[in-house]
């Protein structure tokens, strides 16, 4: 345990962990998964592709932004743990090309595992002389029509190779001058399966592969000498200046064109089979730092392997997860409409154990009921083909006042959400896009019905997106409310966004950017004194990442007054626990799982009387500062107790739960040889079917 001194100040970089590298041991918790022999074996493929794309976005956005500092001259250390941006490369370069090694090691025994079951991921020379004839007249028809060869001379400068793409350079040899080499780049077509089945089994051969034996056919006259396969990922981080901005729609789809082409950050390159001399023009050319290369002992960009299960999946059901149905809500009967349910009491929703529909259909009847006569709603991310969308659209073609705040500056979603928008607003829909400087991150839906003369709110509280697909697979709680207060301080958020007001006194919401830290401190506060008072003080947090210095700081301050704190936190977390006199106190865990955890849950024991919270918000400096969110507190008992089980069942989880030490380091919850496997999610699903079936 590390030992500090308790006159010491909070502020010291002994006290945090770094942001990235504590991302990166998250990435390593979903890595762990595809190690863990009780997964099914495909779902193992899974978290290797989710490894990937994981990684994919962690450098596309926070290994760039480093850079940029680099190449600004900003060497100053980050405010918690201390390091420089340069240091922090350096420690992100080393911690990463040691997961990138676990990686394709798994990658490797579980193709071997694959071929037990008959499905073969193979190199084209182990294909029968009939099965390259096969393939060969696949190529000429299928695949040689879509390539493009594109020289590089004086004529022809290097081509601009796109984000996350996969590409050949080629070396050749002028068959009438052996003197003089030529280089040439061809890019694998992403639209094209990255696997081409060999037969009507289950034997595959990789598309780059098929590309790089047939290449001669690109290049007559020429001698193919050397091919070396290479990825490389670019910024991808939008640059947004809203100062000015007259149409902020218009700038985002601007900048949404030039993220193809962001400065290279990180190349990477197949070992097998690689030309020295290549690999440093690629570095030279692309302006990379060879500490950014990154020669991988398999196939590049495991993203593929989504594509490749689902073709795979149907003959196996045997190596996938067992399907386990989402169960209608326990607060809505049988013979009950959500209208119905709402009107009488306040309903829980827990995705994915208790299904997503209620809220689907809460805005179909919205749509098509006379009596409503607004829907008001915040989008973050939605899904492709998303229900939302379409009774948004249906309420405003029915003439009602729809009100939707799309928020354009969603990470990655930024081309989706432009769409939306213009098919909203399209539809009749009133589109805003949120305010300056600020992301809405908040998950709200309001209501409005008039009934007999009298004007009726139904508020949908969420900790996760209104996305019916994601729903599916992360775990989020949701709360559908006519309270009166909660239903006035809906009006006024929503009020708030679109027009000009100043900022709304709630009832019982609160906001961030200004409130929410500030409730959270004087939380922390109270429970601080009723510790010193009883002897009692108690506080468990559930949230996705933990970075804000000052909250940080304050449950340091509430562990050493003796408070238990029990932090569930699945990626980062800047928090060290178990130091001597700082967080001897506080617990630290993550639950990486079959499902993503993404509720956001907050409890206070306040002396017996126990304040509950929900929220779109994590214990992130963003999201204190720079995004708007709701805190929304909890007062039914039924719920209460709901919710603090899902706690209790998390805290006791000893199958899938990791800790973190004092050092930082995260290892699987030890449990004892008398305790009896207990994985909370599986456990919270088994209680959805028992709540089902004895209603």
């Amino acid at each position: 345990m590390l030992k500090i001194d308790k006159n010491k100040s909070l502020d010291q970089p002994a006290y945090f962990n770094n942001r990235e590298l504590s991302w990166l041991s998250f990435n390593k918790r979903v890595l762990d998964e595809a190690f863990d022999v009780n997964n099914p074996l495909i779902e193992r493929l899974r978290f290797i592709a989710i490894f990937s794309s994981n990684l994919d976005e962690f450098f596309m956005v926070r290994v760039a932004g480093l850079k940029d500092q680099v190449r600004a001259g900003f060497n100053k250390p980050e405010n918690k743990a201390g390091l420089t941006p340069k240091e922090q490369l350096k420690q992100i370069g080393e911690y990463n090309k040691t997961l990138v090694s676990s990686q394709y090691k798994i990658f490797k025994e579980i193709q071997n595992q694959l071929k037990k079951e008959s499905i073969n991921m193979l190199s084209i020379i182990e294909l029968s002389v009939t099965e390259l004839t096969c393939l060969e007249h696949y190529f000429d028809e299928q695949i040689f029509p879509v390539l493009t060869p594109l020289a590089i001379d004086a004529y022809r400068p290097f081509p601009i190779i796109s984000n996350k793409s996969l590409n050949l350079a080629v070396v050749l040899q002028d068959t009438y001058d052996q003197e003089t080499e030529r280089h040439a780049i061809v890019q694998v077509p992403a639209l094209l399966s990255r696997y081409i089945r060999i037969h009507s089994g289950h034997s595959y051969v990789a598309l780059e592969e098929i590309i790089s034996h047939f290449m001669y056919k690109l290049f007559k006259g020429y001698e193919v000498r050397f091919i070396t396969e290479f990825r490389i990922t670019r910024n991808a981080d939008l640059t947004i200046h809203e100062e000015g901005a007259r149409d902020l729609l218009k700038v985002i789809e601007k900048e949404i064109k030039k993220r193809k082409w962001g400065a290279a950050v990180r190349l990477e390159v197949r070992k097998e089979k690689y030309n020295a001399n290549v690999v440093n023009f690629l570095l030279n050319i692309l302006e990379i730092h060879p500490n950014d290369l990154y020669l991988v002992d398999g196939p590049l960009d495991l993203t593929f392997l989504v594509d490749f299960i689902k073709t795979i999946q149907m003959d196996h059901e045997h190596l996938i997860y067992r399907t386990l149905m989402p169960q209608q809500p326990k607060d809505i009967h049988e013979d009950e409409s959500v209208f119905e349910a709402a009107l009488k009491r306040d309903i829980f929703l827990h995705h994915p154990y208790e299904s997503f529909d209620p809220i689907v259909e809460l805005l179909e009847g919205a749509a098509d009921d006379p009596d409503v006569l607004a829907i008001k709603q915040t989008l973050y991310r939605v899904s492709r083909k998303s229900p939302i969308i379409k009774s948004l659209k249906l309420a405003a073609e029915n003439g009602k006042q729809v009100t939707v705040l799309v928020e354009l500056k969603a990470r990655f979603d930024e081309e989706q959400n432009v769409q939306w928008a213009k098919e909203l607003e399209k539809a009749g829909c009133h589109v805003i896009y949120g305010m300056h400087s600020l992301k809405t991150h908040s998950k709200i839906t309001l209501i409005v019905r008039k009934r007999q003369g009298k004007i009726e709110r139904f508020v949908h509280f969420g900790t996760g997106n209104y996305n019916d697909s994601t729903a599916k697979v992360y775990t989020d709680i949701g709360i559908i409310t006519t309270k009166r207060k909660v239903g006035i301080d809906a009006t006024n958020f929503f009020n708030y966004l679109s027009g000009y007001t100043e900022r709304p006194k709630f009832h019982h919401l609160a906001m961030a950017p200004f409130d929410i830290r500030n409730d959270f401190i004087r939380y922390i506060t109270e429970e601080i004194e009723f510790h010193k008072q009883k002897g009692n003080g108690h506080i468990i947090a559930k949230m996705n990442s933990l970075t804000d210095k000052i909250l940080i700081e304050k449950l340091y301050k509430a562990s050493q007054a003796g408070v238990q704190i029990n932090l569930i936190v699945r990626g980062i977390c800047c928090l060290k626990p178990g130091i001597k006199n700082v967080s001897e106190n506080i617990t630290v865990r993550s639950i990486v799982g079959r499902y993503l955890e993404h509720s956001r849950i907050f409890y206070f024991h306040s002396n017996g009387e126990e304040r509950i919270f929900l929220s779109s918000a994590d214990m992130m400096t963003r999201n204190m500062e720079k995004r708007i969110e709701l805190l929304f507190p909890i007062y039914d008992e039924r719920i209460k107790l709901r919710i603090k089980n899902v706690l209790e069942l998390t805290l006791k989880d000893n199958v899938k739960a990791r800790e973190q030490h004092a050092n930082g380091v995260y290892d699987y919850v030890k449990r004892k040889p008398e305790e009896r496997a207990i994985s909370s999610q599986m456990e919270l699903f088994k209680l959805a079917y028992e709540m089902r079936e004895n209603k």
